[in-house]
């Protein structure tokens, strides 16, 4: 499958199998909401019932009463309401946003975590691409020497430190292939595809990395209330407050009414006596009235609860706020350092080249060579070092800011 990092971004939001949990999460809570709900509307049962008496007669000195069999139908409706239900409803409420808050997040960090693996993938096949291309070269000027030291003009000590240089090359050739294929593993697990699947990135580092759009981000206005651990945090906060109102409701009155309807019918020669009503309402109140200071001890817990909730709050206010600061810093480094060593495997390819070319001429020894190419390896992997800690940097701002 060939994949733009947009395109692979909306793939994961559809495919991804941590998301489809999150969704079903947000799902439940909806369901849980309409439970607390459903609890101060009416409840209605029915009962049907049939008894017999197998032919008994009951004796009343010379009066014989036959027990015939009967049945009974009763339909009951009841409904109960108290203050803590209601905010049992506002506490479900809250979690239902909280379900679609944690959603957003996890949709944010799904798309976040394809971004950084597209990335690392393109500079995995970037750095493969770039030692393949170092190590044909090695080989040639490999196959020089040998040639060379045949025919005397150059040390046995040459040929055999650019076998070392060979070596070096390969393994370095070796790990970044595996480290490439394990990126593609972890991406295919996000995109929610087959291990087996090829996967075909169609966009470079050069078209997805954007400078300007970095900067931009560093001098854009942090807003607090974008955020989602932010929004997590209020809606904790409010959680709180909540269940502290509900322990306040554990003392008040419950009111509680009902509706009976009864039938019984006999089957039999004789009706029997039938003393149920069809009809009864019904209508209570219940106050609690002492509760060994049980009551009042659980709400000064709710309270203590709230109040340390609402220091967790400003404290998470003020965190966020040097926590911007913080990335912003971070972000501008990581830009620079990314353009230096830009500059410097550029400038480190090109003097490995000009060495080789003067080894080829006898202009240069083959520790000359040697040391040119270790120092490009050493570029390479800072150059990629240096791409992932700015893709990284940039992706923790966005997260921050929430774009």
């Amino acid at each position: 499958m060939e994949l733009s990092l947009e395109e692979a971004q909306n793939y994961a939001l559809e495919n991804n199998r941590t998301l489809k949990n999150a969704s079903i999460d947000v799902l439940k809570s909806q369901a849980s909401h309409w439970q607390s709900v459903a609890s101060m509307l009416p409840q209605i049962s029915a009962k049907a019932d049939y008894s017999n008496y197998c032919g008994y007669e009951m004796n009343f000195g010379m009066m014989a009463i036959p027990m015939n069999p009967y049945g009974t139908l009763g339909v009951t409706a009841s409904m109960a309401f108290s203050g803590a239900q209601v905010v049992a409803v506002q506490i479900s409420k809250i979690a239902q946003r909280m379900s679609d808050i944690s959603l957003k997040m996890t949709e944010q960090e799904t798309k976040d975590q394809v971004k950084t693996l597209y990335y690392s993938a393109l500079v995995m096949e970037q750095t493969v691409e770039l030692l393949n291309r170092n190590l044909d070269n090695m080989k040639e000027l490999y196959k020089y020497t040998e040639e060379s030291v045949k025919v005397g003009i150059a040390e046995q000590t040459d040929a055999d430190q650019l076998l070392i240089q060979l070596s070096t090359m390969r393994t370095s050739i070796f790990s970044s292939a595996t480290s490439l294929e394990m990126v593609y593993n972890s991406l295919r697990l996000q995109l929610g595809v087959d291990v087996n699947t090829e996967i075909v990135l169609t966009q470079n580092i050069d078209d997805l990395l954007n400078a300007e759009a970095a900067f931009a981000l560093v001098s854009e206005e942090f807003i607090l209330d974008n955020n989602y651990n932010y929004q997590l945090l209020k809606e904790n906060t409010n959680l709180s407050k909540k269940q502290l109102n509900a322990q306040k409701w554990s003392t008040g009155p419950q009111l509680s009414a009902y509706y009976n309807y009864s039938a019984k019918t006999y089957f039999g020669k004789d009706e029997g006596m039938n003393m149920t009503p069809p009809n009864m309402v019904g209508v209570s109140v219940s106050v609690p009235l002492f509760s060994s200071l049980g009551k009042n001890k659980a709400i000064q817990a709710a309270k203590y609860d709230y109040e340390k909730q609402l220091n967790s709050m400003k404290e998470t206010e003020d965190a966020l706020r040097i926590q911007h600061r913080q990335l912003c810093y971070n972000l501008e480094t990581a830009l620079q350092t990314y353009d230096t060593q830009k500059q410097n495997i550029d400038v480190t390819q090109r003097v490995f080249n000009n060495i080789s070319n003067k080894y080829e001429v006898g202009a240069a020894a083959s520790l000359d060579l040697t040391n040119a190419g270790t120092n490009l390896i050493s570029a390479q992997s800072s150059y990629v070092q240096a791409l992932m800690e700015l893709v990284n940097a940039q992706i923790a701002l966005e997260q921050l800011l929430n774009k």
